[in-house]
Formats: structure tokens, C-alpha cells, sequence
């Protein structure tokens, strides 16, 4: 086995490979701006690294989100294109579930990552690998007070410490968390979810309200 991991659905451009045993190498890049420049060098260095070619990987791993729509789709579109050309199955994985992986809170907790706008993309956690709620976007100071007491992980989490009093790393995904997640449900035969993505919310970019279609004569 040797998965590639990517994820694009916060400010960071994280890409790893994993052995089915272990990460062999790893890279993250915070560039919120950047992502399409970023991740494909990204990958190839670390193939380079490795001393592997792209033809060894035998399966993709990429965060679904949610995220903002821009760089969301840089990864996603990008872990589709690897999947065709080399004939491998392209796995999902919930960036927010990456994160509570990482972390080393062990009772209940919530992951939080800034979803601009003043709010947080947001889920709870039994344990960091036991997902309690489907992700949702909300404004922080809107979440239950029994929420926002919880242990909180995440870049959302350290942006509004008024809400999130408990506030901890890791800050934003890395790849090398999504893969170890992917390779430990591979081996106990859990199906991994579908390369689709998490928005949440409509893009930002809207068709003008008084937009007149021009048809030619």
C-alpha cells in the first residue's frame, strides 16, 4: 500500500505518503492564497523524497471539507485527476475528523476551523476517532453553552477564545493525520466516503440580482 494524502480545505496545502504502515514523508505549507501553486511541487518533492514514482501510489486519500469553495476544490479536483490516471481508487475523508486524529484530547471535544464571515465550520467528538455530530457552519457565539465549554481543537477554536475557553492545537490538518486515519480504516475493512465536497454554504461569487441574459438577434 502507499497512499497519498492531500488536503486543501483550510490555509494549509498538507500532502503525505503513508505505507499502509507508517508516514514516509510528509509537508505542509500555510498559504491560504496558494493552494493551486502549492500542492502539486508539493507532491512531486515528496515523491522525490520518498525515491518513488507517482506510479507506485495505490490509493488517494484527500480532505472533503468543509472548506471555503475555492481551495476546497483545488485538492479535490486535483485527488480526482490522480485517481483516473493512475487507475486508483480516490478515498474521502472529513478534514474535520484529520484534526480531532491529531489531537490529544481524549474526552469530549469539538474541532473548529475558521469558515470566515465570523463563523466556524464545527463537529463533536467522543474520542479523536469517534465523531459525534455531521460537521455544520455556525456563528460561535450561536453554539449551545454546553458545546462551547468542550475542549476545542482548531484554528476556529484559537480565533474566538470567548466561545472556545479551552482551546488547543493541532491548528489546521495535516495530511499525514488524514493518512494514518485512512490507512487504520482501510486495514479493519470501514468503507472510507466519496471524494465529494463539504461546502456548507453557497460560494461566494453570485450571478448580479438584475442580470439581463443578452440573446442574439
Amino acid at each position: 500500500m502507499l497512499l497519498l494524502a492531500l488536503d486543501t480545505a483550510t490555509p494549509a496545502v498538507t500532502v503525505a505518503l503513508h505505507d499502509g504502515t507508517d508516514v514516509i514523508a510528509s509537508s505542509s505549507q500555510v498559504d491560504a492564497r496558494r493552494h493551486g501553486e502549492l500542492l502539486l511541487p508539493a507532491v512531486d518533492r515528496l515523491l522525490d523524497e520518498a525515491g518513488l514514482g507517482l506510479d507506485a501510489v495505490t490509493g488517494i486519500v484527500v480532505g472533503v471539507g468543509p472548506g471555503p469553495y475555492t481551495g476546497l476544490r483545488v485538492g479535490l479536483m486535483t485527488a480526482d485527476t490522480f485517481g483516473l490516471v493512475l487507475g486508483v481508487p480516490v478515498h474521502g475523508l472529513c478534514t474535520l475528523d484529520g484534526l480531532a486524529y491529531a489531537c490529544d484530547v481524549q474526552g469530549p471535544f469539538v474541532v473548529a476551523t475558521d469558515a470566515r464571515r465570523k463563523e466556524v465550520y464545527w463537529a463533536r467528538y467522543a474520542d479523536p476517532r469517534t465523531r459525534l455530530s455531521d460537521p455544520a457552519v455556525d456563528r460561535p457565539a450561536d453554539l449551545a453553552d454546553e458545546v462551547a465549554a468542550l475542549p476545542a481543537v482548531g484554528a476556529g477554536a484559537l480565533l474566538y477564545p470567548d466561545t472556545f475557553r479551552h482551546a488547543h492545537g493541532p491548528e489546521h490538518v495535516s495530511a499525514a493525520a488524514l493518512a494514518g486515519l485512512a490507512a487504520e480504516k482501510l486495514a479493519a475493512g470501514e468503507e472510507l466516503s466519496a471524494p465529494r465536497p463539504l461546502y456548507l454554504r453557497r460560494p461566494d461569487a453570485q450571478v448580479p440580482k438584475n442580470y439581463k441574459v443578452v440573446t442574439p438577434k
